[in-house]
């Protein structure tokens, strides 16, 4: 094995104080696994934490990313959790295990890799055993390196929150990361899917199993989306855009429907009309990624449905600004980095 490795750093906020440099590969303390990472799947968070720091105590030099794919490489001492070979992936939110977030209604928990916690982009990391999950079998490593983050946010939002079900209905207003793994995830369950995004993006959309698409552009965007579902609404919404969108949630969610507030891309004060909210008995689920247990499920799910992540373009390692980039220009799907 190497001495050195190659790790993202910044010394201070600002995307331009990203710095490729080598270091020495981490020894694995008590309860720790080294892993050899193989991919790590870049979110919109990353780009953000790195660009604003978001408010969280970062402190210096700093490694962005959080989820990664990987095989261990070696054990610390009294970690038995895995063995040197498995293949494994990060879990974004290491505290949380099961059950309800941690927290309280003062400060909820945010205590996330690359975040709270010293990001993954590196050729090796040491961490605890009990913040990685063994990766699927049947997906690659940059497949795998997908679900900590995006595609658990999507199944921890329609299956263990909402509760979807067959032969519901499920909006889904956005084809990126999170947003195609709602589609993947809703069509496995055997729900209806309505897709809405730039019109070049509809044939892609509906050969993954899209039932219908619907140009986010257009000014009827509401009256095409009754359209689409009779006046009956949708039961489920995966509400990845935030701001005043929330309000057009509130409006196509049919009676007893459900919306899952994840993203944020126009804006972290959301608004919606009462009336609509209070008639219809929507619930709103407040949606922030999911539990280890959670990450465990999906796995599952994954191996046993076949189900496979939508990755728009893989950067190698030294290229992580060229991939910022492509976050800034709205991917299809993810965007991953590979070691090799």
């Amino acid at each position: 094995m190497a001495e050195m490795m190659r790790r993202w750093e910044m010394d201070a906020i600002g995307r331009e104080r990203l710095a490729l440099r080598e270091r020495p590969i981490p020894s694995p303390g008590p309860h720790e696994v080294l892993v050899k990472v193989a991919a790590v799947a870049l979110n919109h968070r990353d780009k953000m934490v790195a660009e604003t720091g978001r408010g969280l105590p970062i402190a210096f030099p700093f490694t962005p990313g959080s989820d990664l794919a990987g095989a261990v490489v070696a054990l610390g001492e009294r970690a038995t959790r895995f063995a040197v070979g498995d293949r494994v992936i990060s879990t974004f939110t290491p505290d949380w295990v099961d059950g309800l977030r941690p927290g309280n209604a003062r400060t909820p928990a945010y205590r996330t890799l690359g975040g709270y916690y010293p990001g993954v982009l590196a050729e090796y990391v040491a961490l605890s055993e009990d913040w990685f999950v063994r990766a699927p079998l049947t997906l690659s490593d940059a497949e795998a390196s997908t679900l900590p983050c995006a595609g658990l946010t999507a199944w921890f939002a329609l299956v263990e929150r909402a509760g979807i079900r067959a032969g519901q209905t499920v909006l889904i207003p956005s084809t990126g990361g999170v947003a195609l793994f709602g589609l993947l995830i809703a069509r496995a369950h055997g729900a209806e899917v309505i897709v809405s995004g730039d019109p070049g993006n509809r044939h892609r959309a509906l050969a993954l199993g899209a039932d219908h698409y619907v140009d986010r552009h257009r000014e009827d965007w509401l009256d095409a989306i009754y359209a689409v579902t009779g006046d009956r609404g949708v039961d489920h919404v995966l509400d990845v855009i935030g701001g005043s969108h929330l309000g057009k949630s509130v409006q196509l969610a049919a009676v007893g429907g459900h919306i899952c507030q994840i993203g944020a891309l126009e804006g972290f004060d959301v608004s919606a009309p009462a009336m609509p909210l209070m008639m219809k008995d929507v619930t709103i689920h407040g949606i922030g990624t999911g539990s280890h247990q959670g990450l465990e499920n999906l796995v599952r799910a994954v191996d046993r449905t076949g189900l496979k992540p939508v990755i728009d373009r893989r950067y190698p390692l030294a290229s992580l600004l060229c991939a910022f980039e492509h976050l800034d220009r709205g991917p299809f799907g993810k965007v991953v980095i590979e070691m090799a």
